[in-house]
């Protein structure tokens, strides 16, 4: 995984930082202003533009990476302040945290093979800041595609959602895993009882369930079989993608 991306300058990456941190300072404060909290949204905005400047995440000039910098900056800011706390961590462990520059570099998104962790041999993303994919994220097409057709989608999930992304996905967690606890209690007992929590509070929680569509893992291997949603919710990305590039060649001129 190489590419001109990974050769920026210092300087360029300086002045993309400089910029991007003053426009989210501004946007942050700007939006925020009308809930009276001006200053703390503008310099999140602005910490948060600066990281993603010198790392120089966003894919300028797609309408895409606007659109992503737009929402980091303004209604997903609150999911901002939780990959600050991402960028956190990842700046303590220094270059342990192994920024995974070809998933990072114009993809609107951070991508670290350490970095936060919450439960060992999975990944987890706070805002735009995907953490924990593991080493072999350099090499291993597996991982990398889990970055960019499973955490992505909890990437822009978070962004569409904004505030409302971590109080549906806790909301579910708790609810799911009380439902889960009923459900072994009445029906599953020869399940492991974990099995059955973590099958409800996590696997089928909707926000996981189409990311794990989208990835073409459904059902996921830790799922319980028999409970809850036996069906992807939406398309793979993969074969999205293979339909999009079916339709471009079937609409280029032919060649003599």
């Amino acid at each position: 995984m190489t590419g001109a991306a990974d050769r920026r300058s210092s300087s360029a990456a300086a002045l993309e930082a400089v910029a991007t941190a003053a426009a989210g300072a501004a946007l942050a404060g700007l939006s925020w202003s009308l809930v009276d909290v001006t200053v703390p949204a503008a310099i999140v905005g602005g910490l948060s533009g600066a990281f993603a400047g010198w790392r120089g995440i966003y894919g300028w000039p797609r309408a895409k990476a606007v659109v992503a910098f737009v929402l980091d900056s303004t209604w997903a800011l609150p999911m901002a302040v939780a990959g600050l706390v991402a960028q956190a961590v990842a700046t303590a462990q220094g270059p342990r945290a192994g920024l995974c520059r070809p998933l990072t570099i114009r993809s609107n998104r951070h991508v670290f093979a350490k970095g936060f962790r919450f439960r060992p041999g999975f990944a987890i993303t706070l805002g735009n800041t995907v953490n924990n994919v593991g080493d072999d994220v350099h090499t291993s097409a597996r991982r990398q595609k889990l970055v960019t057709d499973h955490e992505d989608v909890h990437v822009w999930q978070a962004r569409w959602l904004g505030p409302l992304y971590p109080v549906l996905y806790v909301a579910w967690t708790v609810l799911g895993g009380a439902a889960g606890a009923v459900i072994w209690v009445l029906r599953r007992r020869h399940e492991p009882f974990g099995k059955v929590v973590e099958t409800c509070s996590y696997y089928l929680n909707p926000l996981e369930w189409w990311a794990y569509s989208r990835d073409d893992r459904w059902p996921p291997r830790g799922k319980v079989q028999g409970i809850g949603w036996t069906m992807p919710v939406v398309r793979p990305l993969a074969d999205t993608r293979r339909g999009r590039r079916r339709a471009r060649t079937s609409a280029a001129p032919g060649q003599l």
